[in-house]
């Protein structure tokens, strides 16, 4: 991208001189400049890193933060509310919304296109300065720790969310609510194309979704929410500038944005950039378990996680067109990145993402339907393995995914929307080493959702979806795929949903679901070696659908800046597929061997059970003359069984409790957090324990103003007590363990 690579040069060289103030005295004085995350849709001017930004170094970073200190503080008429006053604003019920200092809470808009500001399902926004200062390398690794949420891990740029146990194919990632096409189900160190950086927020919703979104949300929804195309008019121009540098891996990025516009026309630019070295540990890559079989004269890492290093980047370009009862726009994202395999020292992976995107909204019909929403996006993903500079396999992946969503009218205390939804994809894996033959997967799904008030207290939700799946491999003369058959499947799903008001500030939320999961082409047609996870995977051509029924229920309760909530949750499935080692080795053909170097794996049916426990709550237990003091506690629980065998599911975080402290006071601010993780003696046989841990994290931040700038500084240590982490949920817990003790400095600056 030369184009962008240039322009954030630019802005690189412009943050270094603080050119934020030229910025404004070359803007007119009418340009309206909206104060830090001043609102549930503030533009996270993400975007943007410029090479100038990746050779950022610590002590350019720290001169950065002396200059900030130096300026005033923010005017508290136009600085972002403190999170004194965000706290007291009303926020959805059930919904958790973290947060540092935004005025309130945006709408869930995931799984819930009705617009009501409360939802049965449990659910978190992670938005604004938090996300800033939640911001991680990978996707999971920014949400992990939330209620319910772990993350699959391969180095630190590759992280999927797990929600509630599950992951794959079982948890949709979305952006702006249409799927975002890549490789990161299908294995462990494939990345999600998808940066932190470049979301305005992050919406996370536990358990089956499967009115909107169909049986692989059985697990639940991801969806990052960005502003590329600007859904509301802007008037004049606006940008943001990030900077961030992480001592733990050397970890140097940027991002940038850009946006505006004047009589209904809008524009958004942004970029990012991000690099880093080998990742720091507290001691041995391998664990004591796997020291004891590896060759006595293999020698052991120690102190660096090897081949972890990488980058990545990535921008946008959008437009559209915004009118009183409407918007319509376009938007064009790129995505790249070159990183190590740790379990394989010769191999890299690289990737690049091409993404167009097209949103349209009607408001304000007549006839049955007041509103119409369309969303479109297509997909050219590429992931390619290279061992020692020789490129082994391919992965491709094209297509499109559509939505129309209308509303109707009310009927009386009713209200809803039904939607049709057709996407199509083409995914194929080139090379010896192919793994799954070329599928086309077509997809037509028909879903609706009614909401209503029964009762003054008591409001009911119903929901639906009818899918048809359809797979069509192509084995293009390879001789491992020449009976792969194509394969349909009709799935249905339904869910209903109620919450009860007990009281002013207590109210109970709860569901029921039955989903129908088809299949996915791997789990069907998977029959070769995968290098990168050193395993021969061999898939189930006979595969039935899966199929589940689910219940959650919660306590929530909310009074100012006291929140909390209470569930349990229960799922029970028929036919869970799942990724089973067979304890035999095999050649790179799949012959067995006892000098074979790959693990054989096979993907097979089994019925499963899944419950547990999730808790947040947030008190005030202090606050005088402008200074307070929340204390947090969050914890979660999740138990996986074979329902016949009573044999542990693979990969599934251990209980886990966070303790947390907040103070407040002005632009100041600062955040304690103590993480400790059980240990997990549940696992299969031929998986390993991991042990507990705990850590701890201490952030400092300050907000300033620098004439019309608006500007967030903070200091970020974590696992400050250097522990040797490593997650039950990562297949690769016995060789690369999580990061050791870090720093992070950062600064952002809204113009």
């Amino acid at each position: 991208m030369p184009v962008i690579d240039t322009l954030f040069y630019n802005i690189g060289v412009i943050q270094s001189y603080n050119i934020t103030n030229t910025f404004n005295l070359l803007l007119p004085a009418s340009v309206t400049r909206p104060p830090l995350d001043s609102d549930s849709r503030a533009r996270r001017i993400r975007p943007a890193g410029a090479r100038p930004l990746l050779r950022l170094t610590p002590i350019a970073l720290l001169a950065l933060s002396a200059f900030a200190l130096a300026a005033e503080p923010a005017d508290p008429a136009t600085a972002p509310q403190t999170a004194t006053a965000a706290a007291d604003m009303p926020q959805p019920a059930g919904t958790e919304a973290t947060r540092v200092d935004d005025a309130q809470a945006p709408v869930l808009t995931t799984a819930n296109p009705l617009g009501s500001r409360e939802i049965a399902s449990p659910s978190t926004i992670l938005y604004g300065n938090a996300l800033a200062l939640a911001e991680q390398d990978s996707l999971g690794a920014t949400l992990n720790g939330l209620p319910g949420v772990s993350t699959t891990t391969y180095g630190p740029f590759v992280g999927r969310p797990i929600i509630r146990g599950m992951d794959g194919d079982r948890i949709r990632i979305l952006q702006n609510g249409v799927a975002s096409l890549d490789a990161s189900s299908l294995s462990f160190d494939h990345a999600v194309p998808i940066d932190p950086f470049s979301a305005e927020r992050i919406e996370i919703v536990r358990g089956p979704a499967a009115l909107l979104y169909g049986g692989n949300a059985v697990g639940g929804v991801v969806n990052t929410i960005d502003n590329r195309i600007p859904r509301e008019s802007l008037d004049g121009v606006s940008g943001q500038v990030d900077s961030r540098y992480d001592t733990a891996n050397r970890s140097r990025s940027g991002a940038a944005m850009v946006e505006g516009g004047s009589n209904g026309f809008n524009f958004h630019v942004d970029a990012w950039a991000r690099k880093t070295g080998e990742v720091k540990i507290p001691g041995y890559a391998h664990s004591a378990v796997q020291r004891a079989r590896d060759d006595a004269d293999a020698a052991q890492p120690y102190g660096t996680l090897p081949n972890s290093d990488g980058q990545d980047s990535g921008g946008s370009v959008g437009a559209s067109y915004t009118w009183a009862s409407g918007y319509a726009g376009l938007a064009w994202s790129g995505y790249q990145a070159d990183y190590g395999s740790v379990a394989e020292p010769s191999v890299r992976l690289r990737m690049r993402q091409d993404r167009l995107t097209g949103a349209a909204e009607v408001r304000d019909l007549d006839g049955p339907f007041k509103q119409a929403k369309f969303d479109f996006s297509y997909t050219d993903y590429q992931h390619k393995e290279i061992d020692d500079g020789e490129t082994g396999t391919i992965f491709k992946n094209r297509g499109f995914d559509s939505r129309l969503t209308l509303t109707h009218r009310d009927i009386g205390p009713v209200k809803g929307a039904v939607g049709v939804q057709f996407s199509q994809n083409t995914f194929s894996a080139l090379g010896d080493e192919a793994l799954v033959p070329r599928t086309q997967t077509t997809t037509a799904a028909l879903f609706g959702l009614e909401e209503w008030q029964a009762l003054p207290r008591l409001k009911v939700s119903l929901g639906a979806r009818y899918e048809r799946v359809r797979l069509q491999p192509d084995a293009a003369g390879n001789e491992r795929f020449a009976g792969a058959a194509s394969r349909e499947f009709n799935a249905g799903s339904a869910a209903l949903g109620s919450i009860f008001q007990l009281a002013p500030n207590w109210s109970v939320a709860g569901n029921l679901s039955y989903t129908e999961r088809a299949p996915t082409l791997y789990e069907l047609y998977a029959n070769g070696p995968h290098e990168a996870t050193g395993q021969f995977l061999i898939g189930n051509a006979d595969a039935a659908k899966e199929k589940a029924i689910s219940a959650d229920l919660s306590l929530r309760f909310e009074n100012g800046p006291n929140k909390a909530s209470f569930g349990g949750f229960y799922s029970r499935f028929h036919n869970y597929l799942a990724e089973y080692a067979t304890g035999r080795l095999v050649d790179d053909n799949g012959t067995v061997s006892p000098d074979g170097e790959l693990a054989e794996a096979v993907y097979r049916g089994v019925p499963a059970t899944f419950y547990g426990l999730e808790t947040d709550s947030t008190l005030r237990v202090f606050e005088r003359g402008g200074h307070h003091v929340d204390v947090g506690l969050r914890g979660d629980y999740t138990h996986a069984r074979n329902s016949d065998t009573g044999e542990p599911i693979p990969r599934i975080a251990p209980l886990r409790a966070t303790l947390s402290l907040d103070y407040g006071y002005g632009a100041w601010f600062a955040r304690g957090v103590m993480v400790h993780a059980w240990a997990q003696h549940r696992h299969p046989d031929d998986d390993t324990p991991t042990s507990g841990y705990t850590t701890l994290s201490l952030t400092a931040g300050y907000r300033f103003k620098i004439g019309r700038s608006n500007g967030l500084l903070y200091v970020r240590g974590d696992n400050l007590t250097n522990q040797t982490v490593r997650y039950a949920s990562s297949v690769l817990r016995d060789i690369a363990p999580q990061p050791g003790r870090g720093v992070t400095v950062g600064l952002r600056t809204t113009f």
